[in-house]
């Protein structure tokens, strides 16, 4: 059987057919590239299901995971008035701004002109008896070189340069949660260190009396010179050790100024414990990675770039241009718009593509190349956030751990302090191990703090990790 093709039908599927390779590849979002549940999550953990939230639904879910009244008046004092915050937020301005000229361009620019026109001739040139000058007066509305998008060119491009508008603003609310996260791991840094300073002022003041009364067990002739310079040494030590933490509590609290972006307010170092951080569940694996804003920031660059792979096909196909104008024209302003002076005029171009020495295919071959950045960089930004969290939710259980060891270990040393202190006094012990046990209980409950502000600064960490949820 012989099938009979008018031109007209070979017109149209010409069209068709180019139509079809000028649009940009389907996006279909990459598998994860990591396991389907998170390592080692206890039991019962993970369980319950958090929906995908739009952006910017998720604004105060800080004040519920860090009720203290204190760390949330510094969280809500940087949301205002940190400078890097408001960089990211004037640079999505800057995108949206952007998106909107890339969309602009899909649409006829009309604009609206006006011009008077005169010419003059010397009569040298025109002899004495012709008209030496004439007058012009134009008046109308016009379209400059509308592109028709038969190939999608413009619409990938407008595509792309929203997608790039969304990563900007998700990449805003990455910086915020990780201020977040900053401003309450510093306030928790802050607090240790407030804690461990005082810890070490009680040191030097027992250390001072230590050496009190060895001074007085000297000069009865109960200790000697080497005790005495051994009680003086451990209270040099002790100072040594405050003057340090002084320096790194001013630091930190230097740190947190900086990221508040305002003077803080009396008494920050110094309040009053409580309940810090919330419990933080984590849902589903799936649900988690695909909440964060880093990788919503990184899928809309990837959206980007395959637009833009549509964008570079389109320029192997013709551009179909117009441009068009109506108004009025007249030698005389008073006859501008009298009946008989409108004027038009209607310009379509169309230009094809003929050789260029390659540089299409090269811009093709560009976008393809940016696209598989993109992808790869889209995978590492979920393998890199799947193993902060599986390490955050490794380092918390641990941590929690540690602490009942290390609370049960600096009791006792306390504890053995206190006896010691007794059998000094009493004559019975000597300064030696009086000075080891308080090495000790030093040692003990700066550890102690040191892991609970470990605790505290990983789940601050884990917040920001699950992207707020």
């Amino acid at each position: 059987m012989t099938v009979m093709l008018t031109k007209r039908s070979i017109y149209l599927v010409l069209i068709g057919a180019v139509a079809a390779c000028s649009q940009a590849p389907e996006y279909v979002r990459p598998a994860l590239p990591v396991p389907s549940e998170w390592p080692d999550l206890p039991v019962g953990a993970g369980d319950t299901p958090s929906s995908k939230k739009s952006l910017g639904t998720q604004q105060d879910s800080w004040r519920k995971v860090f009720p203290d009244a204190h760390l949330q008046s510094l969280i809500a004092a940087a949301l205002e008035h940190n400078r890097d915050l408001a960089i990211a937020v004037f640079r999505v301005e800057e995108a949206r701004a952007q998106a909107g000229i890339a969309g602009a361009a899909r649409l006829p620019e009309l604009d609206l002109n006006a011009q008077h026109q005169a010419t003059g001739a010397s009569t040298k040139v025109t002899g004495p008896s012709l008209i030496t000058t004439s007058q012009r007066y134009d008046v109308g509305i016009g379209v400059a070189a509308f592109e028709l998008d038969f190939w999608d060119r413009l619409k990938n491009l407008d595509d792309a340069a929203r997608a790039n508008f969304l990563a900007t603003a998700y990449a805003r609310s990455a910086f915020r949660l990780s201020l977040i996260r900053d401003v309450a791991q510093t306030w928790f840094s802050v607090r240790e260190l407030s804690q461990r300073k005082a810890l070490a002022e009680q040191t030097v003041s027992g250390r001072e009396a230590s050496l009190k009364l060895t001074t007085h067990r000297r000069d009865a002739g109960l200790a000697g010179d080497i005790d005495f310079q051994t009680a003086t040494g451990a209270l040099a030590n002790a100072r040594v050790e405050l003057a340090s933490l002084a320096r790194q509590l001013a630091a930190a609290e230097n740190g947190l100024r900086l990221l508040v972006g305002q003077q803080l307010p009396d008494g920050v170092s110094s309040a009053p414990t409580g309940e810090l951080v919330r419990d933080i569940t984590v849902g589903l694996l799936a649900e988690v990675l695909l909440a964060r804003p880093d990788i919503l920031a990184a899928e809309q660059k990837l959206i980007a770039a395959n637009a833009n792979v549509g964008a570079a096909r389109a320029a192997f196909f013709p551009k179909i241009s117009l441009t068009a104008a109506a108004g009025s024209a007249s030698s005389a302003l008073s006859n501008l718009f009298a009946a008989g002076s409108g004027t038009w005029s209607f310009v379509p171009a169309l230009a094809i593509p003929l050789f260029d020495g390659g540089r299409t295919q090269n811009n093709v071959d560009i976008a393809e190349a940016r696209k598989n950045i993109a992808v790869a960089e889209y995978e590492k930004t979920i393998q890199s956030a799947f193993r902060d969290i599986s390490n955050l939710l490794a380092a918390r259980t641990h941590y929690l751990a540690q602490i009942e060891a290390l609370q049960v270990g600096a009791q006792a040393q306390i504890e053995r302090l206190r006896l010691v202190n007794a059998r000094y006094a009493g004559g019975v012990a000597n300064h030696l191990e009086l000075l080891d046990a308080q090495r000790d209980s030093f040692a003990a409950q700066q550890n102690l703090l040191s892991a609970q502000q470990q605790v505290l600064s990983t789940n601050a960490s884990l917040f920001a990790a699950l992207g707020g949820n």
